[in-house]
């Protein structure tokens, strides 16, 4: 295994100098072949032996149909909602307030504000996931599988509230500003406190790893990937030209993230709000459109979700069925968001806390439950060439409402593809930190700007499916740990609550 592992480490960064210092291969476009084309048959090989075997652990079932990741992420959601008395419901209305600003004081510590901190966290989860991730759960499953996907968004707004309340708990502010935070710190910090030091910087490390991989894959290469398909859609020339666009995308790309989470705050408090309006009011026409039928699909929706197909189209279809992102389109439970959470300016963990709940509802509750509604609308949802076509089943569904709207679509994936990219990046980057220290993350954002534009012309089906495997296991130390830690969390959000009940909170708009 050390053998296998070495050899993967070498041949990676082998596999992409070789890729970017071969111009003029690209430019010809070739087929890979020789010492590259056998790199890349042996990484598949490698790692399509390690994807099965890691999938087999995260959805082992124990003979149930329930897969372990599944009763993990589910069990952690229910745990937090309960045991913090379902703050993520009574506290709705204080956590707008927040988003909107009024509290926000200038002088607190951090990086970007609470809106800025949200947006960051929803332009890494507002995505691919919840286009074509739902349509695929809506074919497979059936209507009902919507039902399971809301059910588990709401259990997962505790989840939010939990890892990022932690992560501003256990954030480092140095003198410069910059903030250093995540699970990791956390995962390592929170359990020493509890007298678990070795278990605490173990999951720490883990979850760091995974993470790395994740960002370069999942966050990464298939974000790439998917901007060429749908393109490619439009116009078959585009997979001609796939190394020019990859080109592009990896310097815009670079343009952001060079600037740090500042800029990234920056972009995506702009790009999200603008990517996701785009989306939703197109979906908002077709729903209008036909809003007497609005209710019956919502019954439908509840009626059909406790059948043996929308269980499982909810559960296991979403999860296994390609794009098992839609699953956890919103992340919660993954930790992911408490990077971008960490680095709000706040002197109060709780608040960012609840903030962070509401990523959940948005990406889930409101987006996905859109495109459900739009691809029941139509039908589409029933025609049997596109139930498990995923982007070309929305695609189609918006297409025959509104004639050329396959083209806003694309524009919308290609918005979600490159934020997702940039948070991604963030989030990799503390990682990175983490096990590497502050003075070798220029490597890593190096690293993943080529990672982008190999995204863009390879297809390493192999590579996607490990790194969607680190993504899915960053829940087994977040959650361990968060469960661990949740009688600092609830001590900590109740006193908030009572401060803020009592009148002593201070509001500056």
């Amino acid at each position: 295994m050390r053998h296998m592992c070495g050899r993967f480490l070498i041949t990676v960064p082998i596999l992409i100098l070789s890729i970017l210092l071969s111009p003029a291969r690209l430019l010809a476009q070739e087929t890979p072949n020789g010492w590259i084309q056998s790199q890349v048959d042996y990484l598949n090989e490698l790692l399509g032996v390690t994807v099965n075997w890691i999938f087999k652990f995260l959805f082992f079932d124990f003979g149930t149909g329930f897969p372990l990741i599944i009763a993990v992420l589910v069990a952690g959601g229910v745990y937090y909602t309960f045991f913090f008395g379902w703050l993520s419901i009574r506290g709705f209305t204080h956590a707008i307030d927040v988003i909107r600003g009024r509290y926000d004081n200038p002088d607190d510590p951090g990086e970007i504000t609470h809106f800025q901190a949200l947006t960051s966290a929803l332009s890494a989860t507002v995505g691919l996931g919840n286009i074509g991730g739902v349509a695929i759960a809506v074919g497979t499953g059936g209507p009902g599988a919507v039902f399971w996907m809301i059910l588990t968004a709401l259990f997962g707004m505790s989840s939010k509230l939990a890892s990022c309340t932690l992560a501003v708990m256990y954030r480092n502010v140095r003198e410069d500003g910059r903030v250093s935070g995540g699970p990791m710190y956390y995962l390592e910090h929170g359990l020493a406190r509890k007298g678990l030091r070795p278990l605490g910087r173990t999951l720490a490390v883990v979850y760091a790893l995974l993470v790395i991989g994740g960002s370069f894959g999942g966050g990464n290469m298939f974000q790439a990937n998917q901007t060429i398909e749908v393109l490619s859609t439009l116009s078959p020339t585009v997979r001609s030209l796939s190394w020019l666009i990859g080109i592009i995308l990896a310097a815009f790309v670079a343009v952001v993230i060079i600037g740090g989470i500042r800029r990234i705050g920056n972009v995506t408090s702009r790009l999200v709000p603008t990517m996701c309006l785009l989306y939703v009011i197109t979906s908002i026409l077709i729903i209008l459109s036909h809003l007497a039928d609005v209710p019956a699909l919502i019954g439908r929706i509840v009626s059909e979700a406790f059948t043996a197909p929308a269980v499982y189209g909810g559960f296991l279809g979403v999860l296994i069925t390609g794009v098992r992102r839609a699953a956890f389109s919103n992340e919660a439970g993954l930790g992911s968001a408490a990077f971008a959470h960490a680095a709000a300016k706040t002197d109060e963990p709780a608040r960012e806390g609840i903030v962070a709940m509401i990523g959940p509802f948005i990406d889930t509750i409101v987006i996905c439950l859109m495109t459900a509604l739009v691809c029941m609308i139509t039908g589409v949802f029933e025609d049997p060439e596109l139930k498990d076509k995923g982007v070309a089943m929305t695609a189609a569904a918006f297409e025959s409402f509104i004639p050329g709207a396959r083209y806003v679509l694309a524009v919308a994936v290609v918005l979600f593809a490159y934020s997702t990219m940039i948070s991604w990046s963030y989030y990799g980057e503390r990682a990175w930190e983490y096990l590497f220290g502050d003075g070798s993350t220029l490597i890593y954002r190096v690293i993943f700007v080529g990672f982008v534009f190999v995204g863009s012309v390879t297809a390493l089906k192999n590579v996607l499916n490990f790194s969607d495997a680190m993504i899915l296991g960053m829940a087994f130390p977040n959650i361990l740990g968060g469960v661990l830690l949740s009688p600092q969390i609830k001590e900590v959000l109740n006193e908030y609550w009572d401060r803020l009940k009592s009148g002593q909170m201070t509001r500056y708009k």
